[in-house]
């Protein structure tokens, strides 16, 4: 486990956090997930897979990681910082997403 993985599973506990408290607050089933640079929305999921996807997909890339810098060390680099980087941002991003969402009710 690479000390980067605290800051990861900080990251997904956020956003298990986010969900449930958003979760409620949103009275919508479809969440805007996406918007073009007129600020409409350009595409929609529905509320369950657009909150608890980030979790899966979270846990997709950082299995990826892992199996990357296992089976192909040479070819990765900078795993800590990406894992770091990646965890801000998605975290972030989400909140962003569950708080429009929450607005647009």
């Amino acid at each position: 486990m690479l000390p980067a993985d605290y800051v990861f599973g900080l990251a997904v506990a956020l956003v298990v956090t986010f969900n449930l408290y958003f979760g409620p607050r949103i009275g919508r089933e479809l969440i805007a997930m996406q918007w073009g640079r007129n600020g409409e929305p350009t595409w929609y999921a529905p509320k369950w897979f657009a909150m608890w996807g980030m979790v899966v997909f979270m846990g997709a890339v950082r299995l990826f990681i892992w199996l990357a810098s296992s089976y192909a060390p040479q070819s990765v680099h900078g795993v800590e910082l990406g894992i770091v980087i990646f965890s801000v941002i998605t975290a972030g991003s989400h909140l962003f997403v569950l708080m429009k969402a929450r607005a647009a009710h």
